[in-house]
């Protein structure tokens, strides 16, 4: 009865926008009461053990944007001041001198994996779509043909590779070597990443030709004269310096005692709100004041780019709402008892248990706890069980057949300028493309190792 729940809702959410033409936002609102209504959630609840419909809701939108609407502002402060400077333009035209115009989208593939590696998906995200939409302008490439390589090794990182938070909570739950972990993920990662980004990319990119959303254009790509343009080192180095804060505070995590000073202090500037802020500042300076720009100038850039922000934080927070409701409802929790029952092997099991609670949950990072924590008493006494591959084909399976229960459809959705059946067509489809291959990979790969 709860699949069908989660199967009808979907529908109903689908029809909603696409055949009702209602706002995504009201939509997904009234979807999640729905979805609480069906599965027997009280309309009133009695603290945080048994939530109402609304609590949840209230806590899904809460906890959705409590990280990511910080990260939004920030991140499209930091894009803006490329713009306008022009460092967006230096690096695509670097890029497209160095990889040629027509090679350019395994270019985004390979920065998308690079940067991805230390820093969450969302904030890679923010940090380089300006640049997506630069290479896009002077190109007239499809949006979708360079944006889904950048998205694709964004994605495969944030599944697969440790520090990411819970391919590391992963690793600590099966007790693997986190060196060996990411040696592994890297092995797998790169060949999914080309599979699901420049490959997929290419062909659905002659399919689904999207320029750069009008909105979003006025305020993330302006042209520049040549002679105009800052230094690409200088421009790289800015949009790296939450890259780097973040990856020296992984290093100090692996290295300093959890109680120093020091480790404090790492983690404080490494945290992504932390690392983009100082990022953001530094690029008033590093494009802007050192530019020319005066303070009214920087001022008016920071707040003239917040506007088209709005729309996109109201439906990625109504997505992360519904995707409460379906949590506390205990959808996720009787898809999880019925998956332990397979007799399947422990990688087979914990790609499975993770792809079908992400499937109807939405939550990359809850579905690839939560088959971990089923999964690892398993591997624990059968022989022979590679557990650094488990991590791996845990992670790939919660990040399987992305769609509208959950925020990163909806964020993909609105910066690209798509339709829901467009976004489904690229994003959720790339997604499957990742998660599947990448299992694929780890089967060969478990047989050398």
């Amino acid at each position: 009865m709860l699949i069908l729940i989660v199967l009808a809702a979907i529908i109903a959410l689908l029809l909603l926008i696409t055949w009702a033409k209602l706002n995504p936002f009201v939509a997904l609102i009234i979807t999640a009461i729905g979805v609480g209504l069906a599965t027997g959630m009280p309309l009133i609840g009695d603290g945080a053990e048994t939530p109402g419909i609304i609590d949840s809701i209230k806590a899904g939108m809460g906890n959705t944007l409590g990280f990511l609407a910080i990260v939004l502002a920030l991140g499209t402060m930091l894009g803006k001041m490329m713009a306008e400077s022009g460092g967006a333009e230096r690096i695509a035209q670097t890029l497209i001198n160095r990889f040629g115009e027509k090679n350019v989208h395994w270019a985004m593939m390979v920065v998308g994996f690079i940067v991805g590696i230390p820093v969450f998906f969302q904030v890679g995200f923010v940090l380089l779509i300006p640049l997506v939409f630069t290479i896009a302008r002077q190109t007239g490439l499809s949006l979708v043909k360079i944006g889904v390589p950048l998205v694709a090794g964004l994605s495969v990182v944030h599944g697969l590779v440790p520090p990411h938070p819970a391919a590391m909570a992963a690793v600590n739950i099966f007790k693997a070597d986190v060196g060996i972990t990411i040696l592994y993920s890297i092995i797998v990662g790169l060949p999914t990443a080309i599979l699901a980004g420049p490959v997929y990319g290419k062909w659905i990119g002659g399919k689904i030709h999207k320029t750069v959303p009008k909105e979003m254009a006025e305020q993330l790509t302006e042209p520049k004269d040549v002679k105009e343009l800052p230094g690409f080192f200088n421009t790289v180095f800015t949009v790296m310096v939450p890259v780097i804060l973040m990856l020296v505070s992984s290093v100090a995590e692996l290295i300093l005692p959890a109680e120093s000073f020091a480790f404090s202090i790492f983690k404080f500037i490494g945290d992504p709100i932390t690392a983009l802020l100082i990022a953001t500042v530094y690029s008033f300076f590093s494009l802007g004041f050192f530019r020319g720009f005066n303070r009214e100038k920087v001022l008016k850039f920071s707040n003239d780019c917040l506007g088209p922000t709005a729309t996109i934080l109201l439906v990625i927070g109504a997505g992360g709402a519904f995707n409460k409701v379906l949590l506390d409802s205990g959808i996720g929790t009787y898809i999880a008892e019925q998956a332990q029952q397979a007799n399947l092997s422990p990688i087979l099991l914990g790609w499975g248990i993770a792809a079908m609670i992400r499937v109807a949950t939405g939550s990359a990072t809850v579905s690839m706890m939560t088959a971990a924590g089923i999964v690892a008493p398993i591997a624990a006494v059968v022989p022979g069980v590679n557990v650094e591959l488990l991590v791996l084909a845990t992670g790939a399976g919660s990040l399987i057949l992305s769609h509208v229960n959950d925020a990163g459809f909806w964020m993909i959705k609105e910066y690209f300028g798509m339709t829901v059946k467009e976004t489904l067509m690229t994003w959720t489809a790339l997604e499957t493309i990742i998660s599947v291959a990448a299992l694929v990979f780890i089967l060969v790969l478990d047989l050398f190792v």
